[in-house]
Parts: structure tokens; C-alpha cells; sequence
């Protein structure tokens, strides 16, 4: 790993010997994806929506131009999952369409705006009450609010960490993968 006074530059070490062409392809491929603009799964507005949460979870990443909500989208547009659920949550799809109308009743609730409207920090209050599972509005019964959250952020955290720039920022060079002999 590189001490943080050390810089490189990630496309150096992709391209270099220390990387498997296998590896090497993952990331070139991340590097040249463009951001989802027009969304497959979810409708314009959800997809602002989502948009708006993943920015308010990981700030990072729109310093980073890493798109979050565009690989969501075309992970749930493919009926992907990663093989399990939580028994008292929803398929992905449903869950998130759920999740996404339940800030937007939540900050009608606390602020008589729309989620898309309000404050960054207002957003931040309606999303603390849902990783605590004690948001308003009727749309959250009966749905595990905070294990949603939980896996929300676990998944754009895992897309914005499998970024090539993301590992660049924290000094990540295990895509260096090549056995030395």
C-alpha cells in the first residue's frame, strides 16, 4: 500500500506488469463507463431521487465523478441480485421504489416539501430517522426501514469503492494482482 505523502497515478499501475489482463480489462471498463443519464429501472424522478440519497451518503463521489445511482439502476433493470434478502424486506426493486417514495412522505411530513426540495441537511435529518428506523409517514409500515438503509449503503458503498479513482483517492493498489515469482 502507498504511504499517503506518495502518489500515483491508477491508470500507471493498470497498465503496468503488476496487473492481470483480466484485471486490467474490470478496470479499464469501470474507468470508461459513462454516467447512467437515462435510467432503465427507475422512473426520472426516482432516479433524481436516488441520485440526491447516494450524494448525501458518499459526498466523495460526486467529487470523484463516480456515478452511484446509474450501476443500482442497471444492476435492478437486469434482475440482478446477489443471491439473497432479508425475509422481512421486499425484492430489491420493490424495496428501493418503496424506500425512495417513503423519504419523499417522510420529508413531506417533517417539512411540507418533497425529499428533492428540501435541505441538504434536511435531507440528511429524513435519512437519519430512516437508518434509526423511526421515520414518519404511513408508506414505512410494516417495512424494515433501517435494514433497507443498511443495504443501501452497503451497495453504494461497494460501487463506490470498486471504482478505480475511489481506490486511487484512499492509496488502494491491490489491483495489483500479478503472482510475482
Amino acid at each position: 500500500m502507498q504511504h499517503q505523502n506518495q502518489s500515483y497515478s491508477v491508470l500507471d499501475l493498470i497498465g503496468s506488469d503488476r496487473v492481470t489482463p483480466a484485471t486490467r480489462k474490470a478496470l479499464l471498463t469501470r474507468l470508461a463507463e459513462p454516467p447512467v443519464t437515462e435510467p432503465q429501472f427507475f422512473s426520472a424522478v426516482e432516479f433524481g431521487r436516488l441520485q440526491q440519497v447516494c450524494a448525501r451518503l458518499l459526498p466523495g463521489a460526486a467529487t470523484d465523478a463516480i456515478d452511484l445511482a446509474g450501476p443500482i439502476d442497471v444492476r435492478l433493470a437486469g434482475k440482478n441480485t446477489n443471491g439473497w434478502r432479508y425475509d422481512d424486506l421486499p425484492n430489491d426493486g420493490d424495496a428501493y421504489r418503496l424506500f425512495l417514495a417513503g423519504i419523499d412522505q417522510t420529508a413531506q411530513v417533517r417539512f411540507n416539501l418533497s425529499f428533492d426540495t428540501i435541505t441538504p441537511d434536511e435531507q440528511d435529518a429524513v435519512l437519519r430517522a430512516v437508518q434509526q428506523g423511526e421515520p414518519p409517514g404511513d408508506l414505512w409500515a410494516g417495512f424494515a426501514a433501517d435494514r433497507f438503509f443498511e443495504e443501501l449503503l452497503a451497495e453504494a458503498v461497494e460501487v463506490y469503492y470498486s471504482h478505480p479513482v475511489a481506490q486511487q483517492r484512499i492509496g488502494y493498489t491491490g489491483m495489483a494482482d500479478q503472482r510475482v515469482e
